[in-house]
């Protein structure tokens, strides 16, 4: 394996309010899989995954935060050195995209100053099948004008894309939007992630300080080599 195609490590954060689906974006980048219904996570949850591009590999060490106002205060230990962090809102939730402001001004206050922020909006599949549900009974109406629907639970847009993406643009974030569901837009976003790490910067920091680690314990095994040896008060001669 050549050096570029060493994975680097490098320690992600999801934040964002309780229910946007964070946890169920991680589960779908990382195992390919959506549950419909999950449990809460309580504190935070470790879980890894490699992302392969042409001339490196960085394996994602993810931390997804619970989202209840409980845990908030454990985030800084969480977020603390970590080189990205994803930002979640739910599309149909003005409350949760401005959640989601809060917590990108306090990592851009308290996180690392290099810190690769990316804005996601999620849960993208329950507005275009709300679009499709209008669209239809559109039809419906103008092809018999006596049709009565039957009530059906719709989900609005709260955010609309050019908002969030004004937005992420002002604060220098990456933005998404996804579907956990469906899938759609999650595997951009860590690969676009990946692409803004340092890769060299990181394989540079990591091979220097191991050669410091190497020229201590050199020079401490010296240290002890050079030492008169000692001999004991009670020697019997």
């Amino acid at each position: 394996m050549s050096e570029n195609q060493k994975p680097v490590q490098v320690k992600l954060v999801l934040l964002g309010e309780a229910a946007v689906g964070k946890s169920s974006v991680v589960l779908r980048f990382v195992q390919n899989d959506f549950q419909e219904y999950k449990e809460p996570t309580i504190g935070a949850a470790f879980l890894t995954q490699k992302c392969r591009l042409e001339d490196k590999v960085i394996k994602f060490e993810i931390w997804d935060t619970a989202g209840q106002e409980r845990f908030r205060s454990l985030a800084p230990m969480y977020y603390r050195n970590a080189l990205s962090a994803v930002v979640v809102y739910d599309i149909t939730s003005s409350s949760s995209f401005d959640k989601a402001k809060s917590w990108v001004k306090e990592l851009q206050r308290q996180a690392s100053p290099n810190v690769i922020i990316a804005l996601v909006g999620n849960k993208l599949d329950l507005v275009e099948k709300s679009e499709e549900n209008e669209d239809y009974l559109d039809d419906v109406a103008s092809f018999d004008q006596n049709a009565v629907s039957e009530p059906s639970q719709t989900h609005s847009r709260a955010i609309s894309r050019d908002e969030a993406q004004a937005y992420a643009e002002e604060s220098n974030l990456l933005f998404f939007e996804t579907s956990a569901k469906t899938s759609e837009g999650v595997v951009e976003v860590f690969t676009e992630i990946a692409k803004k790490i340092p890769h060299e910067q990181i394989l540079n920091s990591t091979k220097s300080r191991a050669q410091d680690q190497s020229q201590q314990n050199n020079v401490s095994l010296n240290s002890t080599e050079n030492q008169p040896k000692q001999v004991g008060d009670n020697c019997a001669c």
